[in-house]
């Protein structure tokens, strides 16, 4: 069979997306497609964000190539599926101009959490949820009633679905293949700021060493995709950080949900040291200590973020993090990375256990020190994620997205939004033109 792997050209007006709106490797695809042909099957894979396509162009590949199913993802890249944009504009818009005969599957958090939602709004034939690595393959050797976390219209139009969620065994996933992928025009650094001492480095890439956490954090949206923790062979990782370095990255952001946690780590940073590219990742602080944060210095670490989200325990008990340092400790160990590391960052949520001025006189000790800390914001209660249930009460059903997008609005609507999102959003029937 012949599939088609098609990242669309992502654009966020209007949205209240947080994430990083710069091109980024589509891992969740480039996976994928070493699944799918190590089954003997015909790839083509295009990144219409990397290398700027438009509609028509990525149709004249595709006409060249005919293929039996059209894959596209409802949010740009692994590192941004739990935290994805709310609404399905671009997947939509995207599968309606390429007008493809094929196939056309979906995959990514959206369905994964409401199918028949994105089967309805982006008018595609399959939605596949879950980790779609190796249930790709699937579609086209098995009956789809046995594929987990398949969700599809048959001939008749009506939506069936099977039972589960695809998950991918992380000891088979091999390296990625990079010869044909257009590893030069990343230029982006993700989570580089100007100043913040990198910025002597020219070329980035996402390495995916981790999939999945084993916390379970109420505002954390990987519940119903990347949940359990699972990692790739060490041997497997470092091959494909040599071949990027190989064709001039030199800098690594590890997309892993929780970087830290695995038996591996301490090899893998050790790896690095020997290595001439520089690295970064998203923690949390009490996965460290004085002794690792001086490893992450020899490994090049240049961007350190660590979620602590609230600055009493009272605080980070109400969301579950299962941390066990008191603020004290934290608030150290934040200040001894920022010895080894230039960009040492702490994010915090907006909660009621914590008292203003004490949120304030925290920052500043920390930023005495040079952590940048973030100031405390309401998190978006995405569909999935414990903090959905907790604040409406219910599981997801089929509007789940639009009650938490109108929920979300009405927190920000007299006080403004994040400096790093829209300052007037759309509703989200706006950005989807729904009548």
């Amino acid at each position: 069979m012949k599939f088609a792997l098609v990242n669309p050209k992502w654009s966020f007006e209007g949205s209240t997306y947080f994430g990083c709106p710069a091109p980024h490797f589509p891992l969740e695809l480039l996976s994928a497609r070493e699944m799918l042909r190590r089954e003997s099957n015909t790839v083509l894979l295009v990144d219409a964000f990397m290398e700027n396509l438009t509609p028509q162009q990525v149709t004249e590949r595709l006409d060249a190539f005919n293929e039996d199913f059209l894959v596209i993802p409802t949010a740009p890249s692994y590192l941004f599926w739990r935290c994805p944009q709310p609404e399905l504009r671009v997947p939509t818009h995207w599968i309606a101009a390429l007008g493809r005969s094929s196939k056309v599957v979906v995959i990514g958090p959206h369905g994964s959490v409401t199918p028949q939602m994105a089967l309805q709004k982006t008018r595609a034939d399959v939605v596949l949820r879950g980790e779609a690595d190796q249930t790709l393959p699937q579609l086209a050797s098995v009956p789809w009633e046995m594929i987990a976390g398949c969700c599809w219209r048959d001939d008749s139009g009506t939506v069936r679905m099977a039972q589960g969620l695809g998950v991918t065994e992380m000891q088979s996933l091999s390296a990625l293949d990079y010869s044909d992928y257009p590893v030069e025009c990343h230029r982006h650094l993700h989570h580089i700021f100007p100043g913040n001492g990198a910025d002597h480095l020219k070329l980035g890439a996402e390495v995916e060493f981790a999939r999945g956490c084993p916390y379970s954090c109420t505002f954390c949206n990987k519940t119903l995709f990347r949940n359990t923790y699972r990692e790739r062979k060490l041997s497997v990782v470092l091959a494909e950080v040599d071949q990027l370095i190989s064709r001039g990255v030199d800098y690594i952001y590890f997309i892993d949900e929780i970087f830290g946690v695995g038996k591996q780590v301490r090899k893998l940073l050790e790896e690095i040291a020997k290595r001439p590219v520089s690295i970064g990742f998203q923690t949390r602080i009490d996965l460290w200590n004085e002794e690792s944060l001086q490893l992450l210095g020899r490994a090049h670490c240049v961007s350190f973020e660590c979620g602590i989200e609230s600055i009493t325990e009272e605080g980070r008990e109400e969301l579950n993090k299962n941390c066990r340092l008191s603020t004290d400790r934290i608030g150290d160990l934040l200040i001894c990375a920022r010895k080894f590391i230039p960009w040492v960052q702490a994010n915090l949520i907006k909660t009621a256990k914590d008292d203003p001025g004490m949120v304030t006189a925290w920052q500043q000790r920390l930023k005495a020190n040079g952590v940048w800390v973030s100031e405390p914001v309401p998190m978006f209660p995405f569909p999935g994620s414990p903090q959905y249930v907790e604040t409406f009460g219910e599981q997801p059903d089929d509007i789940a997205w639009e009650r938490a997008h109108s929920f979300y609005l009405q927190l920000f609507a007299d006080k403004g939004f994040s400096d790093i999102q829209e300052q007037n959003p759309q509703s989200l029937a706006e950005l989807e033109c729904v009548s």
